[in-house]
């Protein structure tokens, strides 16, 4: 079963997946459908490769049987429920399906293949992180998965490990073969952080052939690895589709596939890519969602391509660490790339005279140009500082962030291009120069530091302009300090409201200051934002001039 690309198949409609309530049943490439989806590189129909087609079909995949320890299975659901508790870890599964099995929190009780016990041992994994502890058995057991946990929990450990699992136990590959395995990421620097997961859980697997699939990168030598026959492929959606086309890989044998931060690949534009691949899997294969967030668009997308899953939650989804301390700091524009050099000479001292290295500071900012000019600024001052953004080529943003892991440089100014799936162990600090525009998008930044269970720091330089955000951002802090688990909504209509809520705040305000300038007036204020009155009436009263900060 090889690939055909959507215009070579027959120009009937696409099929209405809107309302589909169960995963649908897969179709053959060739099936008289016309998908809604134009190549990247706007290449014409003429121009594309009509696939290779195997010589012989592709052999049935192997879902192996799957049985934990018997200490784990001696456990009864008491004792379940009661470290699913303990591990802060909610599980749901639908009410006609099995249960989901229970979390498993020592490697050694997960009956996996000797090769990965031997590299968990070599690189120090001592015991399951939470997700791990649940989302491993869920995926060993060969179940779909949901997987909703907080950035820095371990979510790519977690179907890593199963994934080379099941790839072992197999068919051989030969040439022209495989991909046995997909995982689909948002980000280049996303897939080759996983990329490079695989390969540390995979090493004493040597038969285990891994590759990452990115733009930017020689599409060439990557044409030869996947055509030389690969195990597991860790791409983004657009080149992976690319490769499809120009037929160069194969759907026909992968069994287990991984959307790793699917809401931020949504958020990306990559729906049609996503379905593109989904749509023509072979009928048994295995699927694993994992977001950060679980906005409406990423329950939609389960229901549709996900089995009966078994759906996890781990810690308060969508809500700021509470491992990092976030301070909020008002200056103007003009002010802040002086206080954010007084920030890091400050942070620099404090190490110096602690005996420790200068940390790892991640400085966020709204736009490319603004990002380039803010490096140069604190280079000119003497500071190892780097920028990271879409507008720089892939060798240029390779060394920015290896130079940065290694700490050769410990600044990274960045745009929101590093604000998710990042994992750079030891950063101390994360600063927004400029405040995003979304909570949503504030958790992200913040959440580059404070991972696995580590303690991190937060500052946000804000003006006048940013108060919707900033009273969200208290809100959030007030709900971490008090146990408040309510975390706010996500997703692109929740993004799309808070926007729209944003500019009539910032509507209020410039009437409610016209008052102020040019006397008492009789004027008509929507109920909903009369409460903006308060600190313009008390503000006459004594009380100081941040009263608008509240």
């Amino acid at each position: 079963m090889s690939y055909v690309p959507p215009h070579l198949r027959a120009a009937a409609a696409s099929p209405n997946h809107k309302n589909a309530t169960a995963k649908p049943q897969p179709q053959t490439l060739d099936s008289d459908r016309k998908l809604n989806f134009t190549p990247r590189n706007g290449a014409t129909p003429a121009s594309l490769s009509s696939g290779r087609r195997p010589t012989a079909a592709a052999p049935e995949p192997v879902f192996q049987p799957w049985r934990p320890s018997d200490r784990v299975l001696s456990l009864t659901l008491e004792q379940i429920e009661e470290v699913r508790m303990r591990l802060n870890v909610d599980v749901t599964v639908a009410t006609d399906s099995p249960p989901a099995p229970a979390p498993v929190e020592s490697f050694t009780d997960m009956g996996l293949h000797s090769s990965i016990m031997k590299d968990i041992a070599l690189h120090e994994y001592t015991r399951p992180t939470p997700i791990q502890a649940q989302a491993m058995p869920v995926a060993l057991s060969g179940r779909d998965l949901l997987g909703c946990a907080e950035t820095g929990s371990g979510k790519t450990a977690a179907f890593s490990i199963p994934m080379i699992q099941h790839c072992l136990a197999q068919p051989p590959i030969c040439r022209g073969n495989g991909p046995l395995a997909l995982v689909l990421a948002p980000t280049r620097e996303l897939a080759q952080q996983i990329e490079k997961e695989v390969k540390a859980f995979s090493k004493s697997s040597e038969s285990i052939k891994t590759v990452v699939v990115v733009g930017g990168t020689n599409m060439s030598e990557q044409k030869y690895e996947l055509r030389a026959g690969v195990h597991i492929v860790v791409a983004t959606p657009g080149r992976f589709i690319d490769h499809l086309q120009q037929g160069n890989t194969s759907l026909s044998r992968i069994s287990f596939v991984v959307l790793d931060e699917a809401d931020r690949m949504l958020d990306m534009g990559f729906e049609p890519q996503i379905r593109e691949v989904m749509q023509n899997l072979p009928r048994k294969h295995q699927t694993l969602l994992f977001s950060a967030t679980m906005p409406v668009e990423i329950e939609t997308l389960a229901q549709e391509y996900l089995h009966i899953p078994v759906q996890i939650k781990v810690g308060k989804v969508s809500s700021p660490t509470a491992n990092v301390a976030q301070t909020l700091e008002k200056v103007t524009d003009g002010e802040k790339i002086d206080r954010l050099l007084s920030l890091l000479v400050e942070d620099a001292s404090h190490a110096e005279n602690s005996g420790y290295y200068q940390p790892l500071t991640v400085v966020f900012v709204e736009r490319k140009t603004r990002c380039d000019e803010v490096a140069d600024a604190l280079v000119a001052q003497g500071l190892h500082a780097v920028a990271l953004h879409g507008g720089r080529n892939q060798s240029e943003r390779e060394a920015a962030l290896n130079n940065f892991r290694k700490g050769t440089t410990n600044i990274l100014v960045a745009t929101d291009v590093a604000s998710r799936g990042l994992d750079v162990t030891g950063v101390a600090h994360v600063i927004n120069l400029d405040l995003p525009k979304t909570m949503e998008d504030y958790v992200h930044r913040i959440g580059r530091t404070g991972r696995a269970g580590s303690v991190g720091q937060a500052t946000s330089f804000y003006t006048d302009r940013d108060m919707f955000l900033v009273a969200q951002i208290r809100k959030a802090i007030s709900d971490v300090e008090s146990g408040n688990t309510i975390a706010f909504a996500s997703g692109k209509a929740a993004r799309k409201k808070e926007r729209e809520a944003a500019a009539a705040q910032r509507e209020a305000r410039l009437t409610l200051s016209n008052i102020t300038l040019n006397g008492p007036a009789l004027i008509n204020v929507d109920e909903k934002y009369r409460y903006m009155l308060t600190p313009t009436t008390t503000k006459h009263e004594g009380v100081a001039d941040d009263a608008w900060d509240d």
